[in-house]
């Protein structure tokens, strides 16, 4: 059966002198994993469609009892390379694509996950770079099911909204600093009413507003570190991220780390 929908193409490798394995989001149907035949040699069919985060209009087949489907042909939407790209931008890129691919299901239709992704793509600029990691870490962590209380301790309820919360890598949900576990990392009030205006409003309100590296980095890494947690596994992009950034937190060293 040929199918046809809008994808993001997520992962591309060789299987042999001119075959391509892709891994891409799409719409419709999910996350697929296809053959494009002799895609090394046809440029009519593929032109420049397979580079990691194009939007395309993919064409393909699925049969029957077949995990791979063949791929016919990618349109090109939109490409990376409309935008300048450096090793920060890059990086940031392939941290999409690895969440992606890991937090994703095959074939299981995930449309929210597919606008989130192509929403911080059209974001994922030099100016806007940090502010689209943050929003689809945030995001991704929520839609997965994966993103705790943000309002109270997981011990004792109490609000953290005014005081700030703590984490860490092996416990699930926020605490207040009473419960705090030995060397977690703090998640500041400010970082925390952000998470929820993000979590109500489109990236493109926040746009308009300065983003550096260190602006919500405590918020990033809790993220982060969520997705890590139920994916049981590091991400190598993320630890690209941690180097990138000139800083881990907001807060000042006597607040990121209880001793």
């Amino acid at each position: 059966m040929q199918l046809s929908s809008d994808a993001v193409i997520l992962r591309v490798w060789p299987v042999n002198e001119a075959d391509l394995i892709v891994s891409f989001l799409t719409r419709d149907f999910g996350k697929l994993k296809g053959v494009a035949k002799s895609a090394l040699k046809s440029r009519r069919r593929f032109g420049g469609a397979l580079e990691m985060m194009t939007e395309v209009k993919a064409t393909f087949v699925d049969r029957p009892r077949q995990e791979l489907v063949r791929i016919d042909h990618f349109e090109l939407i939109a490409s990376p390379l409309r935008a300048p790209v450096n090793y920060a931008r890059m990086t940031a890129l392939s941290f999409f694509a690895e969440v992606t691919e890991q937090a994703l299901p095959d074939r299981n239709p995930e449309e929210l996950a597919f606008r989130l992704l192509t929403t911080v793509l059209d974001h994922a600029t030099a100016d806007h770079l940090w502010l689209s990691i943050t929003y689809f870490s945030l995001w991704m962590t929520r839609l997965m099911g994966w993103l705790p209380d943000l309002n109270t301790c997981t011990v004792c309820t109490a609000s953290v909204l005014d005081s700030g919360a703590w984490f860490h890598p092996s416990a699930d949900g926020l605490r207040c600093h009473q419960h705090a576990m030995p060397t977690s990392a703090s998640l500041l009030p400010e970082s925390l009413r952000l998470a929820q205006q993000m979590l109500r409003c489109p990236i493109a309100e926040f746009a308009a507003q300065p983003w550096s590296a260190q602006r919500a980095a405590d918020l990033r890494r809790f993220a982060i570190q969520a997705l890590e947690r139920h994916l049981e596994r590091r991400l190598r992009t993320a630890e690209a991220l941690r180097r990138l950034s000139t800083s881990v937190a907001t807060a000042s060293p006597s607040r990121m780390r209880l001793s």
